[in-house]
């Protein structure tokens, strides 16, 4: 992760580098005698360790405006903690501005810091919201699909008929969703690619959904959505949203972009799950041969 902020690590070792230059060529070496060793290893220390947030900020964030906010702050606080204890050493003339400037880079790096933070709240906040949609399978500890992180169709059953025991008579309802040509795909971009398709429909489907709905991988390349507290309806019009996100996507693979599509078929979660999985399954069909003969026609 280091790699990606080259730049930014080279900087803040040049600036380091500087005030050292500043101090040694423009300052007068102060005698052992009047060294403060409280305020150097005060300032000192502070110096390190605001030099080692910006490493654990730097390699374990992607970049961004967050990571630099937080990196760039710490790190005006890493020079100008280190431009304070380099006055233990060296005597500076007090005209000289530079040095106020340098010590000056500590408050201005703690806003930088703060805002990094903000901005940081907010990204957590999203994210937080994102695996509560996933709250389900990581509370169950069940085994992810391989390829989705998704729960697969075991676990979908279960969760029907868990919905069906302990909520009898409260509306539920179920979607499962078919990528359009998918065998396509997988024949003219490669498995590989027809994987990474499924990956991103997986994530589009989840960043669209509410947070008690459950996405599973059902089979090959259909998604099954169970939606508890929702009416048939409700579920049909939140399928038509997903299929025009979907249908959005600008997919690309590296002999073109992937159109993708996808069709849904919907009912009420109130039968055993074979016989519900086995209908929706057959409404998928029928409207693949329907869409087939318009094509044709």
């Amino acid at each position: 992760m280091l790699q990606l902020h080259r730049f930014t690590l080279i900087v803040s070792g040049l600036a380091l580098v500087a005030c050292v230059f500043l101090y040694s060529t423009l300052g007068v070496a102060k005698p052992f005698h009047l060294w403060k060793w409280t305020d150097i290893v005060s300032e000192g220390g502070t110096a390190v360790m605001a030099g080692s947030w910006v490493l654990f900020t730097l390699s374990s964030r992607p970049g961004g405006l967050v990571t630099r906010l937080l990196a760039g702050g710490l790190a005006m606080i890493m020079i100008g903690s280190f431009a304070d204890c380099m006055d233990e050493f060296y005597a500076i003339s007090k005209t000289a501005r530079w040095d106020h400037w340098l010590e000056a880079l500590v408050p201005l790096g703690m806003l930088f810091v703060t805002c990094g933070m903000y901005y940081w709240r907010h990204e957590q906040f999203r994210l937080n919201e994102h695996l509560q949609k996933r709250e389900r399978l990581f509370r169950d500890h069940r085994a992810f699909d391989r390829i989705t992180q998704l729960a697969n169709a075991d676990y979908l059953r279960r969760q029907i008929k868990h919905e069906q025991a302990h909520r009898p008579g409260q509306q539920c309802a179920l979607v499962l969703l078919d990528i359009d040509g998918f065998h396509r795909i997988n024949r003219e971009f490669g498995q590989r690619e027809g994987d990474r398709v499924l990956q991103a429909v997986g994530h589009m489907l989840l960043l669209n959904l509410r947070n008690d709905d459950l996405l599973c991988r059902y089979a090959g390349d259909r998604f099954a959505l169970l939606m508890p507290d929702t009416s048939v309806t409700e579920a049909e019009a939140l399928a038509r949203h997903l299929s025009a996100m979907v249908g959005q996507m600008r997919h690309h693979a590296k002999d073109g972009r992937v159109h993708i599509s996808v069709r849904h078929a919907t009912a009420a979660a109130s039968t055993a799950p074979d016989e519900l999985l086995a209908q929706l399954s057959r409404d998928l069909a029928l409207q693949a041969e329907q869409r087939a003969a318009g094509a044709v026609a």
